[in-house]
């Protein structure tokens, strides 16, 4: 096989897993996840990411703080979430959501469900780890971006290892409280969280994959 083969395996098996098993990971085995993820590229080779792992009774603590903030406070985000999605954007992402809704038995027009389907979000999906990921305020869109590279490494390097994940942007959503809990200083952009860990592959959520658009909605050429 050869290597970008095995890559092209790893992005097809790479899934936002939305049901985990409670089993941690091995210390030695995050910290592998992360180094690999390091050798993403970014402008200048600033590389601006700064992770943090919860692990145990922190990833409890985290978890149960957040469900709690949910019920009372708003949203916060220190990026701007999209002013909306049309078109095509809006069509994939409706389409993401039904296929998830109808995996886990929701039908449309069950709020309480769709509601308690909602806050699996900041339940971590039962993720036994998260990892916080921030850039630097100073460098702006191009630490963002880099992040962005970063983020998706991670998520292939954990593949690579058997390990399921998820980028959330609905738990950097909440950045008041993120900033107290882990005590991050104003300048700390928080982009997302990754839940991650080992995929429950029975969950009825963990049963459906999404789709890719075609080739001639992302490539042209010019000759």
């Amino acid at each position: 096989m050869t290597e970008f083969e095995t890559l092209q395996d790893v992005l097809h098996a790479r899934h936002s897993c939305r049901a985990f098993l409670p089993d941690a990971l091995p210390r030695a085995t995050v910290e592998k996840i992360v180094t690999a993820a390091g050798r993403a590229p970014s402008w200048c080779n600033a590389q601006p990411w700064q992770v943090i792992v919860t692990a145990g009774a922190e990833t409890e603590r985290l978890r149960n703080g957040l469900m709690d903030e949910v019920q009372t406070a708003s949203h916060s985000p220190d990026i701007p979430f999209p002013a909306r999605y049309s078109g095509p954007y809006q069509d994939r992402r409706r389409t993401c959501g039904w296929q998830l809704y109808d995996a886990v038995g929701v039908t449309k027009g069950d709020r309480d469900a769709s509601r308690a389907q909602m806050m699996e979000n900041f339940r971590f999906f039962g993720a036994p780890h998260i990892a916080l990921i921030t850039s630097d305020q100073e460098l702006g869109q191009y630490g963002l971006v880099d992040c962005g590279g970063f983020i998706t490494a991670f998520t292939l390097a954990a593949q690579a290892l058997g390990i399921a994940t998820i980028p959330q942007a609905a738990v950097a959503s909440y950045t008041p409280y993120l900033r107290r809990f882990f005590d991050l200083p104003e300048d700390r952009v928080i982009v997302c969280s990754i839940a991650f860990g080992l995929s429950d592959t029975q969950h009825p959520a963990n049963s459906f994959r999404t789709g890719r658009a075609p080739l001639g909605e992302v490539l042209c050429w010019r000759e």
